[in-house]
């Protein structure tokens, strides 16, 4: 589909996914969930990373997207080994992408609130309550992976459609 856009939000341990899609009432989920290494495979970074690759090689198979939109990686002066590890999950979603011609697009976490919300520094009960509004959402999608990569897919969809609007795509 032309405007369909998968999100993601990396993990080694879980990564979400949402596939949101344009409907005349606006965006909504196709698919969400999470790929989780688990058993003999969850023993190794590599066998972790074989995993996430192949779920999002499946997913990206299943839902052709127009683009594959991720939350950059960001560092914390205290955890700089969590940027590290998050960069190999992250890296192995892009190839994925890349095996598939599907264009990757990243968005810092404050392009992200900003764009849902209005505001970067928005906390996490007004982010939740802009994803579920903006999806048309009971409930927020659980895990909390899974809203994130709903947010992030959000963020991407709301982009492009202003920018197709002024002409830009």
């Amino acid at each position: 589909m032309d405007e369909r856009v998968v999100g993601i939000d990396p993990g080694l341990n879980v990564t979400g996914f949402a596939v949101v899609e344009p409907t005349r009432r606006g965006p909504v989920v196709r698919e969400a969930g999470v790929i989780r290494p688990k058993g003999e495979s969850s023993k190794t970074m590599a066998g972790r990373l074989l995993v996430i690759h192949e779920g999002i090689l499946e997913i990206l198979d299943l839902f052709p997207p127009s683009a594959l939109a991720l939350e950059q990686v960001h560092s914390h002066i205290n955890h700089p080994r969590t940027s590290i590890l998050m960069a190999h999950a992250r890296g192995v979603i892009v190839l994925a992408a890349a095996e598939r011609g599907v264009p990757v697009v990243g968005y810092a976490a404050t392009r992200i609130k900003k764009t849902l919300t209005g505001s970067g520094k928005a906390g996490k009960e007004q982010m939740q309550h802009a994803i579920r509004i903006e999806l048309g959402l009971d409930q927020l999608p659980e895990p909390h992976d899974v809203a994130d990569a709903c947010a992030v897919a959000l963020c991407h969809y709301q982009i492009a459609r202003n920018l197709r609007g002024i002409g830009g795509l």
